[in-house]
């Protein structure tokens, strides 16, 4: 709720506290001391209009700024700290200002923020009504919605069983025209995937084949000079029974080893190196058969040179396609024939979604006709009891009715869109709230229509401005009673000129003109019971001091304590 609000050159008001309380508030005053602007300012403070004409004359900017508890905990709370601003304590601090050149700026828990966010918050915050911004339950959506929760748990049920068939309709219609829009794509991109997975599946490769062939076919190449070189290299070693030549690195080594032997026993140190060059022969003799071996093995074979070379030149143009090595081009065909799988079974998932939304189709449209026969018995009850309200509010041939109109399209509450109408006067044509009334009788039919909805469409404060517009007498009484029924569960702040219904405040301000016709900051006066009891014979007689004024005032606060007193329903 509001905690507190203070004004600064708006309108008359120079510099402006109100204290607010739970319950129900009126701001009295007498004409041109600023009741107004304390409702012109709550609608700056929750995004209303800015109008630089209303700042007052020599200064510069108006300042709006409100205290406001909240749950640290709720919508919000959320909206605030997705802003960046702080709720301290529970305690959320707006504030609004208008510039004399017309520029605007909010700040919302210590941050600044756009104005559309004040007038977001205000639909969880406060209800206006004023002669010129009536809000929130002129928009058809809050009509919807409160309708709704007055129809009660069994609406309640069935929308919430409507709302998830709904959701998930959307779902699937959402993917099902994915997958169709798509088919054409899936199609090309199926083929191009069958094609590269038979051709890999085509040519058998074998994880390293590329190596091992790019290692054989340089073999197969060189064959003849592979060959010269290990017959050459195996003669030099050990060399050939048919050359005449019997210098080789065996015969020489040989000798070498037996000048060693000879004379080694008298030396260790010559001893061992004997025994490295009996080392050296053993490795010199392996090493001459291996080659004599390698150079045997070592054949030209063309065939086998021109099937690897095509084999790698068939791998060569697999890699261009597919990856670098067959190992890549192998990775490639895995990955495809499972991406391949999944396009072919899109077929039958197109099936099971057609037939899963036909199921939630029919769900949907069992459950939009329910919510439009709930709505319109809820509808008939409503019309009824706000109806029986404006004939105690001094509007005795006004009639409300509900208009539900059932659309086509399903949306996230069934497909039909609710209006609140309003006829005057027996002859008049129901029209939308806005057209059907005035500014005073609006008031009264917000009020009435807040009354009857009161639990079922909670806010936590509500204010009136001109309720009470062109009544007087019973009227004004029944008025007062009304907004104190409604201040049993909300915050309700009411600017007022009639005493009746000031009778029936839990806390009453009054607001007092200083000698120069300016509100200043202690304009803004709390009443005791004896201030009010001044007050109210000033509003009844225009004498604060009449004995038979005052003694009126404190009959009209007697008869309006019972009501004060009462619980909420």
């Amino acid at each position: 709720m509001l905690e507190e609000v203070r004004i600064q050159g708006l309108g008359v008001i120079d510099d402006a506290v109100l204290e607010l309380s739970p319950g129900l508030t009126v701001v009295t005053g007498e004409t041109g001391a600023g009741k107004t602007m304390v409702v012109t300012g709550l609608g700056l403070l929750f995004g209303g209009r800015a109008d630089p004409q209303r700042v007052r004359p020599g200064a510069d900017k108006a300042v709006v700024e409100g205290h406001l508890a909240v749950p640290e905990r709720g919508r919000v709370a959320e909206r605030v700290l997705e802003a960046g601003g702080d709720i301290d304590g529970g305690l959320l601090v707006l504030s609004r200002t208008v510039s004399a050149e017309g520029r605007s700026r909010a700040v919302l828990g210590g941050r600044s923020a756009p104005v559309s966010l004040l007038a977001y918050l205000a639909d969880d915050l406060v209800a206006v009504h004023g002669q010129s911004d009536q809000q929130r339950l002129l928009r058809t959506d809050r009509q919807r919605a409160a309708l709704d929760r007055f129809a009660g748990d069994e609406l309640a049920k069935v929308l919430k069983q409507y709302a998830a068939a709904h959701r998930r309709h959307r779902e699937v219609a959402a993917e099902l025209g994915e997958l169709v829009d798509r088919a054409r794509e899936r199609a090309q991109e199926a083929d191009m995937l069958r094609f590269g997975v038979e051709e890999i599946t085509a040519a058998q490769l074998r994880p390293g084949e590329d190596a091992e062939l790019l290692a054989e076919e340089s073999r197969l190449a060189h064959a003849d000079s592979l060959r010269v070189a290990a017959t050459t290299a195996h003669e030099a070693l050990a060399g050939d029974p048919a050359s005449d030549v019997e210098v080789d690195v065996a015969a020489l080594l040989s000798a070498a080893r037996q000048a060693v032997a000879s004379v080694s026993e008298h030396d260790e140190g010559l001893a061992a190196i004997g025994e490295r060059l009996d080392e050296a022969s053993y490795i010199l003799s392996d090493a001459a058969t291996e080659l004599a071996s390698y150079a045997e093995s070592v054949d030209a074979d063309p065939a086998r040179l021109a099937e690897v070379q095509e084999r790698r030149a068939l791998i060569t143009s697999l890699s261009r396609k597919y990856g670098a090595t067959v190992d890549e081009v192998l990775a490639w065909a895995e990955d495809a024939a499972k991406r391949l799988a999944g396009l072919e079974g899109d077929d039958e998932r197109i099936e099971e979604l057609r037939a899963e939304a036909e199921e939630l189709y029919g769900r949907m449209s069992r459950g939009a006709e329910e919510l439009t026969r709930i709505r319109t018995e809820a509808a008939e009850r409503f019309g009824a009891a706000v109806t029986e309200e404006l004939t105690a509010l001094a509007m005795p041939h006004a009639r409300v009715s509900v208009r539900i109109t059932t659309g086509e399209e399903f949306g996230p509450h069934g497909r039909d869109e609710v209006e609140i109408l309003l006829a005057p006067h027996p002859s008049a044509r129901p029209l939308p709230l806005h057209k059907g009334a005035s500014g005073g009788e609006l008031s009264r039919v917000m009020l009435a229509i807040e009354v009857v909805f009161a639990g079922a469409d909670p806010v936590p404060t509500f204010v009136f401005d001109e309720v009470d517009a062109g009544v007087g007498g019973k009227a004004a009484v029944e008025i007062g009673r009304r907004l104190a029924r409604l201040a049993r569960r909300s915050q309700v702040i009411v600017v007022t000129h009639l005493p009746q219904v000031a009778a029936f405040a839990d806390a009453h301000l009054v607001v007092e003109k200083s000698t120069d016709g300016l509100v200043t900051e202690s304009g803004v006066v709390r009443l005791d019971r004896a201030g009010r009891v001044r007050e109210l014979s000033r509003m009844l007689a225009g004498l604060e001091d009449s004995e038979l004024g005052r003694a009126h005032a404190e009959e009209l606060l007697v008869n309006a304590d019972p009501d004060r007193a009462l619980p909420a329903d």
